[in-house]
């Protein structure tokens, strides 16, 4: 238990003397030590819990109770104000709702409601700690640079990089102590945190569209806090217990009517994943410096609402009408988004719908609520974690290079930053391309799927993923496409950006290598515990070791012929006569044409607008439906209890 204390305390110090921290030097230290602890302290808890098949823990908690309760009344004052001050008043309308609904729960109900077990690790609480210690630390070492970069093109602004990181590492403790709370009210406020440190790092820059951007975030995710809260008193007055352990058991004692709540925190989990209707927010986060988004997409804020759906799936399922709800919201999502994000030439843009398109399809996972689903879900997790993240990041230091995010504006980068652009191939090839860990997840999800008897989300996943290739080859082809005549300008690139890059391109090849290890040793003892045994229909462990090979042979081939091409360079046929420079070619009536490669962003069919629109009415169909469901039933059970 200490390791863990550990984790959620130590990077909360660190924030509080990093917002201390003016000098970059300092700083610098700063962040790489404290790093480089919480890494380290990630793998120790790893080895730690990894041969448990969970570890509960029980301690006096009522002291820190009562402290979270005073810091939620703390923290809904200051939105209150806030959204007063910026005449935002739904965020203090659903402040004012939500928290003292809490605290007149906490008070009159939840100190008569014994609590045998405040936190909980088991293997899925070891791997999203991995993704939290590593990813998001090696996010915050990039930043280090990034920022000093953002902060040189905004010269003639107030320095906030003290505050900025002061959230970050703020995020990453609050964190650790969201995915290993056992109590749903100790769950419930570091749910809370995230939600204001997004608002917080979304509008990092306070001009008027960040500061929009930043309460629309707020207010998504203050409306699934809600949610989060009516979850918990259903849960703590109907059933008993606040505990997420004691509900799950309780799925297999009163059956359909444990997804009464697990509706209501389900749907939490769909605000903070960003699912549809609730996409947008999201995509408004892109207007935050690029360390933002890489946090909230691979490691922090949308994990976190993915890793609820997932640990909720036991009582999920085909059955009920909660596990419908959600496997149908995240189906339409990963199609919606997955179309939407062919429109796109801005290449944020691209990474978040994708990011909100794989989000569903984890989401639907969870909702299927198989042991083949939730294992594939899983893997979607880990392997979403690291690509994404290194994608990221290369698009922001490509960005502050070459003075451009948008894929059109990516020509020649293979010869402008050879090493960034390789780093970028990688990453997309981590996405979409066999033997990578995404494709197998994808493979996986789709038998699943199949299995499950619900074949509408079989045909959803089929097309989606093959919209999901044509936007991915589409930007694939534009990086990997040499350009004559360019010089290269990755000699001023800060070594922590690069030191990321490579590293996440190292991690993406390496837990490819090992995810039958992973599957092992991780997801299959999870699944044993939380569906008392594995479904057959599991990845077989011969399609695992030949995938393996495959991506073995790949990197050999790589190592052995990297830098030794000796072919013979001829002058590039440019559908005319070749004025010389392989840039430049004669077209008719001998006029000088300049070569470019373009996309095609079928605007006009996928459209962003238009995708959202059938989206958002297809998923707020199928969220009032199943919420409308869940009050009748909850109505009926109390008339009928009266």
């Amino acid at each position: 238990m200490g390791t863990i204390t550990f984790l959620i305390i130590f990077p909360m110090i660190i924030a509080f003397i990093l917002l201390a921290a003016k000098n970059d030097k300092a700083r610098d230290m700063i962040v790489y030590v404290a790093t480089a602890v919480i890494a380290a302290g990630s793998i120790v808890a790893a080895f730690q819990f990894i041969r448990s098949s969970g570890e509960f823990f029980t301690f006096d908690g009522e002291i820190i109770g009562y402290v979270m309760m005073v810091v939620e009344a703390g923290l809904a004052i200051y939105i209150i104000i806030t959204g007063i001050k910026h005449k935002k008043y739904l965020a203090s309308l659903l402040a004012i709702v939500q928290t003292p609904l809490m605290i007149w729960f906490e008070m009159k109900h939840g100190h008569g409601i014994e609590v045998q077990y405040n936190m909980y690790v088991d293997k899925l609480s070891v791997i999203m700690i991995l993704i939290i210690g590593i990813i998001g630390s090696l996010i915050c070492v990039y930043a280090l640079g990034y920022m000093k970069d953002f902060q040189h093109h905004h010269a003639g602004e107030k320095d906030r990089r003290p505050w900025f990181f002061f959230v970050m590492f703020l995020f990453l403790g609050a964190m650790v102590g969201l995915v290993t709370s056992n109590n749903m009210i100790w769950m419930y406020f570091f749910w809370e945190i995230t939600s204001l440190s997004s608002f917080w790092l979304i509008g990092y820059t306070r001009t008027e569209e960040a500061i929009n951007n930043s309460f629309r975030a707020l207010i998504m995710n203050l409306l699934g806090g809600l949610g989060f809260v009516v979850g918990i008193i259903i849960l703590g007055i109907v059933f008993g217990t606040i505990e997420l352990s004691t509900m799950l058991v309780y799925g297999t004692i009163y059956g359909d009517l444990v997804a009464i709540p697990a509706a209501f925190f389900a749907f939490a989990g769909i605000t903070k994943a960003a699912q549809m209707p609730f996409n947008s927010w999201l995509l408004g986060a892109m207007v935050a410096p690029t360390p933002t988004s890489a946090l909230l997409h691979s490691s922090t804020m949308v994990k976190a609402g993915v890793f609820m759906i997932i640990k909720l799936s036991p009582v999920l399922g085909i059955s009920n009408f909660a596990g419908i709800m959600v496997m149908m919201v995240g189906g339409i999502t990963f199609l919606f988004a997955s179309c939407a994000a062919i429109s796109q030439n801005n290449a944020k843009r691209v990474l978040a719908y994708s990011t909100i398109a794989n989000l569903g399809l984890i989401v639907a996972c969870g909702g299927v609520g198989t042991a083949e689903a939730v294992w594939a879900g899983i893997m979607l997790i880990i392997f979403h974690a690291i690509t994404k993240s290194l994608l990221f990041l290369c698009v922001g230091t490509a960005e502050h290079h070459i003075g451009s995010r948008m894929i059109e504006d990516m020509d020649g980068l293979f010869v402008k930053m050879p090493r960034l652009a390789m780093c970028m191939i990688i990453g997309i090839a981590g996405m979409f391309l066999a033997p990578f860990g995404m494709l197998i997840s994808k493979w996986a999800t789709m038998t699943s799927f199949v299995d499950s008897g619900n074949f509408l989300l079989v045909g959803i996943i089929c097309f989606g993923s093959a919209v999901t290739a044509f936007y991915w080859v589409k930007w694939l082809g534009k990086l990997s496409a040499v350009v004559a005549n360019e010089t290269s300008i990755e000699y001023d690139v800060h070594k922590s950006e690069i030191f990321v890059h490579i590293t996440l391109a190292v991690l993406t090849i390496i837990v490819c290598l090992i995810f039958p290890l992973i599957s092992t040793y991780t997801l299959v003892p999870y699944l044993e515990g939380a569906f008392g045994g594995v479904a057959a229909g599991l990845l077989s462990s011969s399609n695992m070791i030949i995938m393996v090979i495959m991506l073995a042979v790949l990197v050999l081939l790589a190592a052995m012929f990297f830098g030794k091409s000796k072919k013979e360079q001829v002058p590039i046929y440019l559908a005319g006569v070749n004025t010389g420079d392989n840039r430049t070619y004669y077209g008719s009536m001998q006029k000088e044409v300049e070569f470019t490669l373009r996309n095609w962003h079928m605007e006009s069919i996928f459209g962003e607008h238009k995708m959202n629109v059938i989206g958002d009415i297809l998923t707020t169909a199928m969220l009032v439906i199943g919420i409308g469901y869940v009050i009748a039933t909850l109505v009926s059970l109390l008339g009928g209890v009266a």
